[in-house]
């Protein structure tokens, strides 16, 4: 499952609530985490995993945050083999929450069963 929206759209807060919602029902639930890059080091400003603190402490859930680094569309230059990999770890369930910046970050859509888009209220107009 792929998700994308712009900042603020609530993308965290609905995994960690549907995260929650299937390791409760016996599912393994991983979560690959798409964040900007620091400019400082290159690595992961582990803004997303830092707002899912019930379900990073859960037994049935894996988070990885991982840095864009420049790559653009919304996902790492690795996501595809690390969805490939949580699914060969026995994981049921698979959410991969893109960086989320704008309009073109929907590469996870090609890479995933179902996308879906977040957006706060009043985000657009009917065609967005």
């Amino acid at each position: 499952l792929g998700l994308s929206g712009p900042p603020g759209a609530g993308k965290s807060t609905f995994i960690e609530c549907f995260g929650k919602m299937l390791t409760e029902r016996k599912y393994k639930v991983s979560v690959l985490a798409v964040d900007p890059s620091s400019s400082t080091s290159g690595g992961s400003l582990l803004g997303d995993k830092t707002r899912m603190t019930e379900l990073s402490r859960d037994m049935n859930a894996y988070i990885r945050p991982s840095p864009t680094r420049g790559t653009l569309g919304g996902v790492t230059r690795t996501t595809n083999e690390a969805i490939l990999l949580c699914e060969g770890g026995g994981y049921n369930v698979v959410l991969v929450e893109t960086v989320g910046v704008g309009q073109s970050e929907f590469a996870v859509a090609d890479m995933v069963d179902m996308f879906i888009l977040l957006l706060p209220p009043a985000g657009g107009d009917e065609l967005q």
